[in-house]
């Protein structure tokens, strides 16, 4: 799929620079919401993390003026009978809003479907979290139900919403 505001790679070593430059930037735009490497010594294990089997991570980066925009994580793929990965997004501050986070998903959720052959992808966000919300239902996700302290952010278990996109719904 071709892109025309975004290009999409897959994290490595030689993006250490801008993803931690972004990742200072963006500290307390992210506290509240999601946990993000800041340092090289956590970029270096992020980054063997998440090119596994289980594992993708993919950068977001503006065409037009090649800065990092954000994250797309696909965790946990699971395959044989449920063919299912979580998928985890975040924007760096002062590129929300525009639609690049949108662009990305719909090209990670093509990837998921039509690469890496799942059946379903979930998105957990936090009730009070927006646009996360938003991005979830502008791809094609459905509000599912709601997971009673699903996950600790920020020192405090959280309730999160279960949104959810079927290979059958694109």
């Amino acid at each position: 799929m071709m892109s025309s505001h975004i290009v999409l790679r897959k994290v490595a070593k030689r993006y250490e620079k801008p993803f931690l430059a972004a990742a200072k930037i963006s500290r307390e735009f992210h506290r509240h919401w999601v946990s993000v490497p800041t340092t090289p010594k956590a970029f270096r294990r992020y980054v063997k993390a998440m090119n596994t089997a289980s594992e993708k991570s993919y950068l977001v980066w503006r065409k037009d003026n090649k800065d990092l925009a954000g994250v797309i994580e696909l965790q946990d793929i699971y395959r044989a009978n449920f063919r299912n990965a979580y998928v985890i997004y975040y924007a760096f501050d002062g590129n929300q809003g525009e639609g690049l986070m949108a662009e990305a998903m719909r090209e990670v959720i093509q990837i998921a479907f039509k690469k890496l052959k799942l059946h379903r992808l979930e998105a957990n966000i936090q009730p009070d979290n927006k646009a996360s919300r938003y991005l979830a239902k502008a791809c094609g996700f459905r509000k599912e139900g709601l997971a009673r302290q699903f996950l600790k952010k920020g020192g405090e278990w959280r309730d999160h919403e279960r949104w959810a996109l079927l290979s059958t719904d694109v």
